[in-house]
């Protein structure tokens, strides 16, 4: 057996694990739907970029291999198979959903289906909108127009006049709307927009007879920013890796089923090189879209019961944010506790006399942050504000043009990223002059400054005032404004500089005190596992008697439990309602336990290609918490899954007495305990004592 998993194929099985979610009948129809919406949404960009990656060394005649030893036409085809079932099971998991989704109210119709009064509804808004929005498109063979929309639902349409045929494309924009309401007297129904079009298509072409009117979608690259970031790792083997792909290359061709093959083989031929993959549909096309459904209004008993953020029992609202941190670290758990501490410490500080400088990273936010409006505000009561913006996270975040550009009129200093790097690292440091001298009050966290996300996926923050991680801070920030990445720090680790060789350390001195006879243990959550040095630390140490438990919460490249190799390395992953993102690493240390936050997965993009940071957890009461979470986290039998030494994952359940454990909604309970406890305690000490009346009165 190979000592490493294919990391294309690893992903897949972490996709798979969405899916599962998707069949699993004890869970809520909605969130069902949503967990399919996702894994399409997820086969999307992955497609785009590690796909279409692989596709140009493929196209290239490269035979560079991975770390598994694959070779890019090998890792394609083992794709190619892996892919097919999956979009198997996608479509058999999406026709099952759509049963029981109209037997609970929500129904799509064909056009068949349709009464003559939802008809003539659904002709009037193809008249008075539809026709009038999509413009058809003509070309000598579909894919040979460039313009065409990546990743949009397009109609094509084979037309005939006597002898004569040609084809038109119907590409749908990102904005149309793809659900037409219909008519009913209970519920919600609806008919999918290419069933609306198809109808009256006729009437586009008046002239000429419609053949055929078939449905597709064409995946292409990503650009060219997204590709250096995500999929660095392969564009190093080409020559040029900067060199654009052919406008007209597709990376994945998605049909409708119901095609023949005249309509697929004109296709297939206006392809300059073919598609990674012909991927035959019996359902609709792009199931990413249904997320929408999720959304209706009415439908609260198809989804999970809500869990709303908790207060943190360390902030008290009545007191300032500085005052807390003056007295005590504060650790939050999203989406448990609620993002807010993190607002008021902005907040805050944009109002404070006594402020004199905001540093911050803003990898990801909202559309209406409100963490923005604190930094403008902030610059304009004439504190010094520098903010450091990645314009083009992932697939591009339009409405942060906007913002920035309203930094930049507030006066904040905008530095956008570091020259050939993706500052990826969380954190925000506002300066305070006090009585006793200069004061920072540091955040850092695992997860990007949104409310929203921050509701949605499962991240950790650390609020500090302590003085040499402040001061950490500050020199990390000057460090990247100023691209002087070989800088040492105090507490504190970063990338590209000094993270890989900070983490090898780590593991190699696990290693040491196994040897040596002290406790030695490593307990590892991240997202990705995927650097071939880190791995090997992580199996040399195991070959020490190191016991090493990893939550990966998505591709993992090693191999636990082979003889010989990884006897004493367990992997769980874990998948529910809240996406998992924190990445949390505690040593043992001979006792001496050393706990860690950090905004790095340990994959070769994050530790040499962005900017990434690693923090211990000093306060006591705060490690033994991050402590207890991993250890819930590895006593998950209910979302968990087990990775076994092929690659594949293994859903857990419990047996027999065993108790069931559901990691997140252990971590939701406790953030309710807290608050409970909480206030019971200030009762108790604010309350006067009332002695209790005698039986006489």
């Amino acid at each position: 057996m190979k000592k490493y998993v294919n990391r294309e194929l690893s992903w897949l099985e972490y996709n798979q694990r969405f899916l599962d979610e998707a069949r699993d009948n004890t869970i809520p129809l909605l969130e069902r739907l949503r967990s399919l919406a996702l894994t399409s949404l997820h086969l999307d960009e992955f497609f785009m970029v590690r796909v279409g990656a692989l596709k140009l060394l493929r196209d290239r005649r490269l035979r560079s291999r991975d770390i598994a030893g694959l070779t890019p036409t090998q890792q394609l085809r083992a794709i190619a198979r892996r892919t097919a079932d999956m979009c198997a099971e996608q479509s058999a998991c999406f026709a099952e959903l759509e049963l029981a989704l109209s037997a609970a109210g929500i129904q799509r119709l064909r056009p068949e289906q349709l009464s003559e009064r939802q008809e003539r509804m659904v002709q009037r808004v193809f008249e008075t909108e539809i026709s009038a929005v999509l413009s058809p498109l003509a070309v000598e063979t579909p894919a040979q127009c460039s313009s065409v929309a990546n990743q949009t639902v397009i109609l094509g349409v084979r037309l005939a006049r006597g002898t004569a045929q040609r084809v038109v494309l119907i590409p749908f924009s990102p904005i149309t709307r793809r659900f037409l309401t219909l008519q009913s007297e209970g519920g919600y129904t609806y008919l999918l927009l290419e069933d609306a079009v198809a109808m009256f298509v006729d009437r586009m072409f008046p002239e000429e007879d419609v053949v055929e009117c078939i449905p597709f979608r064409l995946t292409r690259h990503a650009d060219l920013s997204v590709r250096r970031d995500l999929a660095g790792d392969l564009l190093r083997h080409l020559a040029e890796p900067d060199a654009e792909p052919d406008p007209n290359d597709c990376v994945r061709l998605e049909l409708d089923g119901r095609s023949s093959g005249e309509f697929r083989q004109l296709l297939l031929a206006s392809f300059p090189y073919p598609p990674a993959g012909v991927f035959d549909l019996p359902g609709p096309l792009d199931l990413a879209a249904f997320v929408q459904l999720h959304s209706l209004p009415g439908f609260d008993k198809l989804k999970y019961d809500a869990w709303p953020p908790q207060p943190s029992p360390h902030v008290d609202l009545t007191v300032s944010m500085f005052d807390t941190l003056a007295d005590r670290d504060v650790l939050l758990h999203h989406p448990y506790e609620s993002f807010e501490p993190i607002i008021r410490l902005v907040s805050e500080a944009a109002d404070d006399p006594d402020v004199v400088a905001i540093k911050q990273t803003l990898y990801g936010t909202d559309r209406d942050s409100p963490l923005v409006e604190a930094l403008i505000r902030a610059a304009e009561n004439d504190k010094y504000v520098t903010a450091i913006i990645e314009l083009k996270p992932r697939f591009r975040d339009p409405h942060k043009v906007a913002w920035t550009r309203r930094l930049e009129q507030a006066g904040v200093q905008v530095i956008y990223g570091a020259q050939g790097l993706r500052t990826h690292a969380k954190l925000c440091i506002v300066v305070r002059r006090e009585p006793d001298g200069i004061r920072r009050y540091v955040h850092f966290g695992t997860g990007d400054y949104s409310e929203s996300t921050a509701r949605l996926y499962s991240d950790v923050s650390l609020l500090t005032s302590q003085e040499e991680l402040g001061a950490d801070a500050t020199d990390f920030f000057n460090a990247v404004t100023s691209q002087a990445y070989a800088r040492r720090f105090r507490r504190i680790e970063a990338a590209p500089a000094g993270l890989r060789g900070k983490l090898v350390e780590l593991i190699q001195m696990e290693a040491q005190r196994c040897r040596q006879g002290q406790p030695a243990g490593i307990i590892a959550k991240l997202n990705a596992l995927g650097d071939q040095e880190l791995i090997d630390a992580l199996y040399a140490a195991a070959q020490e008697g190191v016991a090493i438990q990893l939550i990966v919460c998505g591709l993992c490249c090693l191999r636990p439990g082979v003889r010989g190799l990884s006897e004493n390395i367990r992997v769980v992953n874990v998948v529910d309602r809240f996406r998992e993102h924190s990445r949390v690493f505690y040593f043992r240390h001979g006792g001496a336990d050393q706990v860690y936050i950090s905004s790095a997965d340990w994959m070769p993009r994050n530790l040499d290609r962005r900017v990434e940071v690693l923090v211990p957890v000093d306060d006591p009461a705060g490690r033994r918490r991050l402590i207890a979470m991993l250890d819930v986290y590895l006593q998950d039998n209910v979302k968990a899954a087990a990775l076994r030494p092929d690659g594949t994952l293994r859903r857990l359940s419990a047996t027999g007495q065993q108790r069931r454990v559901r990691s997140q909604e252990q971590f939701y309970q406790w953030a309710v305990t807290a608050v409970k406890h909480a206030e019971q305690s200030r009762r108790t000490v604010f309350e006067p004592h009332r002695a209790p009346e005698s039986p006489t009165g």
